[in-house]
């Protein structure tokens, strides 16, 4: 969902009202506890003898992009996808090394071999798939948000002024065709507010600079769940897509990360690291590789 082939989105620390601040605040949520699952031997034997020899699953992320990925005050990279890159990494016996790079540049260095794995909000697109496979995770779209009292309804948003992260879908697919389409009827375009942040578009909306934020479905929820009551959910869910890693195209790594996977969703540490992020829908109960299930492929 995030970006496409975008460059990376560079943070600039807020001060000013934090609970919706995400790259300054301690890190993990309240109740947090570390889940790294023993190794699965019949898992371990899958992984490619380049990845095992080297013992580590390397990974590119580019924070902040909460709660998939962001640091925390200490400048560990944390979040949900960290947390179930981890999981899947230590079912395959594996430790796991997230490494901080430009957005645009973490899936050339997968296909150049430097990276195992891009872990970085990713969308599983047609695209993509042409170049790289993808080990789906969870299902997210674009969800909006707003302050409470505020008449804002995402299907009806003529003359609103929304926040984007920019080049996200929310931006490129969701306002801006929105936008279009007011005109077309001879009603007042959306005033779109582009920023190179979520947490900034999130603030925008917050302090009313915006009527609204539009963002991935996770992302608003987190938004809202830290903003104290000053921010609330105005809309379903629409326009889902996949999440996934990134592996090279038809790399033995693809079917050993969805086997580790499965692994997680069948014992329940799945959902159990879904949920202390505030990841409540979009839950697989299946792994898949490019949306087809692990045994439905060649």
């Amino acid at each position: 969902m995030r970006k496409f082939w975008a460059g990376a989105a560079v943070f600039t620390s807020i001060s000013v009202l934090p609970a919706c601040v995400t790259n300054v605040e301690g890190g993990n949520p309240d109740g947090w506890v570390d889940v790294s699952p023993e190794p699965v031997p019949e898992i371990v034997e899958l992984v490619p003898a380049d990845v095992a020899a080297d013992g580590t699953l390397t990974v590119g992320a580019n924070p902040p992009f909460a709660p998939f990925e962001f640091k925390d005050s200490e400048g560990r990279i944390v979040g949900v996808e960290m947390d179930l890159g981890r999981a899947v990494a230590s079912v395959m016996g594996l430790q796991f090394d997230p490494q901080e790079m430009d957005f645009s540049m973490i899936l050339p260095a997968v296909q150049a071999g430097s990276l195992d794995a891009g872990i970085s909000g990713f969308t599983d697109t047609e695209e993509r798939r042409a170049s790289f496979d993808f080990v789906d995770y969870l299902y997210a779209g674009v969800q909006w948000a707003t302050q409470p009292g505020k008449d804002v309804d995402p299907a009806h948003p003529c003359g609103l002024t929304v926040a984007v992260q920019r080049t996200t879908v929310s931006e490129t697919d969701d306002v801006r065709p929105k936008s279009d389409a007011c005109v077309a009827n001879g009603e007042d375009p959306i005033t779109v507010l582009s920023f190179d942040t979520s947490d900034n578009a999130a603030l925008a909306a917050l302090v009313g600079r915006a009527d609204a934020l539009s963002a991935d479905s996770p992302v608003t929820a987190w938004a809202v769940e830290r903003s104290e009551g000053k921010l609330e959910l105005v809309s379903e869910m629409f326009d889902a897509a996949p999440y996934g890693f990134a592996v090279p195209k038809d790399s033995p790594l693809a079917p050993a990360m969805a086997a580790a996977l499965q692994h997680l969703i069948d014992t329940g540490d799945y959902d159990r690291i879904l949920r202390q992020w505030n990841v409540t829908s979009g839950h697989l109960t299946q792994a898949t590789i490019n949306e087809q299930p692990i045994e439905g492929r060649e």
